[in-house]
């Protein structure tokens, strides 16, 4: 399964694509060059209880840890990987 991450303006996503279907996907806005909100995921029921929600948010943090910016979790499931693995607070705001 890949994870992707695009960035259309102020908005942006990790996802899983299959055949132009996204299958699961973790959006978020770009509040300026050093901060970003993940208000929302969605995972296909298909793939929920595979740890694809928590994929999707490492691809996130990899990318803060990467270009140096923050992570403000306002979505609920986003915000208890960050209160479960503290590890990744390093990227949190």
């Amino acid at each position: 399964m890949k994870i992707e991450v695009k960035e259309t303006g102020s908005k942006g996503m990790a996802f899983v694509a299959e055949e132009n279907k996204v299958l699961a996907q973790m959006t978020y806005s770009i509040a300026s060059s050093e901060l970003i909100i993940i208000d929302h995921t969605e995972i296909d029921p298909l793939l929920k209880g595979k740890g694809v929600g928590k994929q999707l948010l490492m691809a996130i943090v990899e990318k803060a840890r990467k270009e140096k910016f923050k992570i403000l979790p306002l979505c609920p499931f986003a915000k208890s990987i960050f209160d479960r693995d503290k590890i990744i607070n390093d990227v949190l705001r």
